[in-house]
């Protein structure tokens, strides 16, 4: 009896559970659900970045991908819990592997090592930016009413996300054109096949989760993951029906359990610095810009995600500010792109998905604590916690996204179009563009322009960021 108290009270005392209206039961639950809809990335990070390396000519292991995956994910979920005490769970990031993988590798033909040095340089850049302030007091000047577009975003986002994952739309090819060539397609999206039985699971695994959530069951999330996923292996297993897009899924792995590989750790210290140390200027200069474009990217997502969730959460002020270790949540964002680099596994940084455990109920660093548990022992287990398929958990990546959207559009003053405006391309784009990154630019501009005498410097600077941002992107 003694015992339970006096870990009560260490808990307590850690992540000062009553003064945040929460218990233990609530964020091991919400922690264990921000896992489930996370646990896509442990697979899908070494997919993505192995197969650019083999395009690009290189080997890089996939067991020591997954490894370093879960290694990042597990650090980085500790240290966002125990030192910022927030309920962010941090992985490597979807898109930033695309960039290692496609833009780094296959396009610049960096090698491996080499595309880790970018990682880690822009991870050098946005820790001292934090260290000095700058960050922060540039993130500050955002207007509130984009803050909350920020997070309408995305929650719109995480619909899509879910959508796509489910089934429900595809993105159609681009169209041959007579003579050769492509044009675009004539629609940006397209319904899914409701009749396959992919699609058909993920939409079971929707009106389950709803219903729970209707019910007002806790745990109501990660239940409905669980009971999908369980569901789809009886169906699978027994009348092998495929009811998942992507190979293995459903199916117990053999072995269960395999010993990590490390071999990743510290590769961007052979030669990863290369393309600034001995290239000539116009080669430095690319890697200087493929740089900054990286950190701009993490930059800006870090802080809709902090605005979003920190709302969701509760946790942040009128001026939708993390009222709470704000200059410690953004130091651990930062130093996640850094570890991610230096461990081999591309920038770590905070998951829009944290929301799935945050509408369970997670309000503390708890929730981040116990999400980084099953990532740890992922290394191990791998194989078995990738049973779970995207069908299962996009029902919950809709929900959470409907919960996002409720909590902030609301607020916003959409009659008053200086405001208004600038919100919707913020809140639109997003999941038009499949980047957060954009939709916070295209309303940063907007806003600017429209409040040509009131925006202050900090905004303006922005901007010209944002104008230059997009300049390079469109090339």
């Amino acid at each position: 009896m003694a015992a339970t108290v006096v870990r009560a009270a260490l808990l307590e005392r850690q992540f000062r559970l009553l003064s945040r209206r929460s218990n233990v039961g609530t964020e091991v639950r919400a922690g264990l659900t921000t896992f489930m809809v996370m646990a896509y990335i442990i697979v899908l990070n070494a997919v993505i970045i192995t197969a650019g390396a083999k395009i690009a000519g290189q080997n890089v292991p996939f067991p020591a991908v997954v490894t370093s995956t879960c290694l990042v994910a597990g650090i980085m979920c500790l240290a966002m819990g125990l030192y910022a005490n927030l309920p962010f769970a941090m992985a490597p990031g979807m898109g930033l592997n695309a960039v290692v993988a496609f833009q780094l590798m296959v396009g610049m033909k960096y090698t491996f090592a080499e595309a880790m040095g970018v990682i880690v340089l822009e991870g050098l850049i946005i820790t001292v930016l934090v260290l000095t302030g700058l960050r922060q007091l540039i993130l500050r000047a955002l207007p509130f009413s984009l803050k909350l577009a920020i997070g309408a975003g995305i929650g719109l986002f995480l619909f899509a996300i879910g959508a796509y994952e489910g089934g429900l739309f595809t993105v159609p090819p681009y169209v041959p054109i007579d003579g050769g060539g492509t044009r675009p397609p004539d629609t940006a999206g397209t319904l899914g096949n409701f009749l396959a039985p992919a699609t058909l699971f993920a939409l079971f695994g929707l009106v389950l989760t709803a219903a729970l959530m209707r019910a007002r069951i806790k745990g109501a999330l990660l239940i409905g993951i669980l009971l999908t996923t369980l569901v789809g292996m009886i169906v699978h297993l027994v009348l092998r029906v495929p009811l998942s897009t992507v190979p293995g899924k459903l199916e117990l792995p053999s072995p269960l359990v395999s010993g990590p590989d490390f071999s990743l750790l510290g590769a961007v210290f052979n030669g990863g610095f290369a393309f600034l140390l001995s290239g000539t200027g116009p080669a430095i200069l690319a890697g200087v810009l493929a740089t900054l474009s990286v950190m701009l990217s993490d930059f800006f997502d870090t802080a809709g995600t902090f605005t979003a969730l920190g709302t969701e959460a509760e946790l942040v002020d009128k001026e939708g500010n993390l009222r709470e270790n704000e200059d410690r949540a953004y130091l651990v964002d930062s130093l996640g792109a850094l570890f991610g680099g230096l461990c081999g596994c591309s920038s770590a940084t905070t998951y829009i998905e944290s929301g799935a455990g945050i509408a369970e109920g997670g309000r503390t660093g708890l929730t981040s604590v116990v999400t980084a548990i099953p990532f740890l022992l992922a290394m191990w287990l791998g194989g078995l916690f990738s049973i779970v398929p995207p069908e299962a958990t996009a029902g919950a990546l809709m929900i959470v996204g409907l919960l996002m959207l409720a909590a902030t559009a609301a607020e916003i003053p959409w009659r008053d179009f200086s405001v208004g405006l600038p919100a919707l391309f913020a809140l639109m784009i997003m999941p038009l563009t499949w980047s957060i990154t954009n939709g916070i630019g295209a309303g940063v501009i907007l806003y600017t322009l429209l409040h040509v005498r009131t925006a202050g410097i900090p905004l303006w600077v922005v901007s010209l960021v944002f104008v230059v941002y997009f300049a390079l992107g469109s090339h």
